[in-house]
């Protein structure tokens, strides 16, 4: 498979007609799928990634969809388990999972009083417990965090195995995406960001014996057919620079035409990006629409066009 590409929900929708005839646009297209961030105590209204999954699940046929990703360190490995394979199954086998260990900086530590120490070992665990319920029988399982016994799930996935995307860039994730993972997705990280994590995980992965197929790479931008100067990318450029400082928003961001977001892309398969969850940037439910059909028109026929990386 060639160049594929999704789209992000990077604000939260007017109300639910205007996200159900965006996503119902986004059925009719060549998109590939829908993504939506994890965040579970926000002071601004976002959805919850896996009652999302679950709706999409029933309101399409075509489009897979994806979470991006979920910070699996604050969720119940069996519960998770088991949603992730009742949407896999009610949607035809069509779930994309991912996977992070979250900022230790996140609000929801302080808010729910749980220490972010410990977070990546307990994500490790909870990975291996996901990804035997998929597949097994029967898991008992004896960690630090997670104890099990005689577990089983059904009906499970119905892909074989389930996708188990990796987010994250320490040397931890990297490790973690070649030990177990199926797939790697960037966070808000420019081209140059991402090529050093890529091959690091390549690296890995010979050193485990293990195979990713090169097509299961991915990153996000966020892009806008307009002007530089416009108030939004305004808005969205100082809080990438606050995110990252030092480093150039521009360098997060496609805006102007066609030609300006097929450069980003670009830019990020020769990082060895092949999967792509771009992010519009719009000022209302209108604008979405319509920055969403200049995407549809004239940059994804040219996208999935490109060849696959070897």
């Amino acid at each position: 498979m060639s160049v594929r590409i999704g789209l992000g929900i990077s604000q939260f929708p007017s109300d639910p007609a205007a996200l159900w005839n965006w996503v119902d646009r986004l059925e009719q297209s060549s998109v590939d799928s829908i993504w939506q961030s994890d965040r579970l105590v926000s002071p601004q209204p976002s959805l919850e990634a896996m009652s999302l999954m679950a709706a999409l699940a029933g309101r399409t046929e075509r489009l897979k969809f994806g979470m991006s990703v979920v910070v699996i360190s604050q969720r119940d490995p069996l519960v998770l388990a088991r949603q992730c394979a009742t949407i896999d199954f009610l949607s035809g086998g069509r779930l994309l999972p991912a996977f992070g260990v979250g900022s230790e900086f996140a609000p929801e530590w302080k808010a729910t009083g749980v220490s972010p120490r410990g977070r990546g070992a307990r994500a490790d665990e909870a990975l291996e417990i996901l990804s035997r319920l998929w597949s097994e029988e029967r898991v008992s399982f004896e960690g630090r965090y997670y104890r099990y016994r005689d577990v089983s799930i059904a009906p499970r996935p119905i892909q074989q195995p389930l996708p188990l995307w990796i987010g994250g860039s320490s040397p931890a994730a990297i490790r973690r995406t070649a030990r177990i993972g199926t797939g790697w997705i960037a966070g808000i990280q420019s081209p140059d960001q991402v090529a050093p994590v890529v091959a690091g995980i390549k690296r890995a992965l010979r050193e485990a014996g293990r195979r990713i197929d090169p097509d299961h790479y991915g990153a996000g931008f966020s892009f806008r057919f307009g002007d530089p100067k416009d108030e939004i990318v305004s808005r969205s450029a100082k809080l990438l620079g606050q995110l990252s400082p030092g480093l150039d928003p521009a360098r997060y961001l496609a805006v102007g035409g066609a030609a300006e977001v097929l450069e980003r892309i670009e830019e990020y398969r020769a990082a060895g990006i092949s999967k792509f969850v771009l992010r519009p940037l719009a000022t209302d439910a209108r604008d979405l629409e319509v920055q969403t059909e200049r995407l549809i028109e004239q940059v994804l026929p040219a996208a999935h066009a490109l060849p696959s990386l070897a």
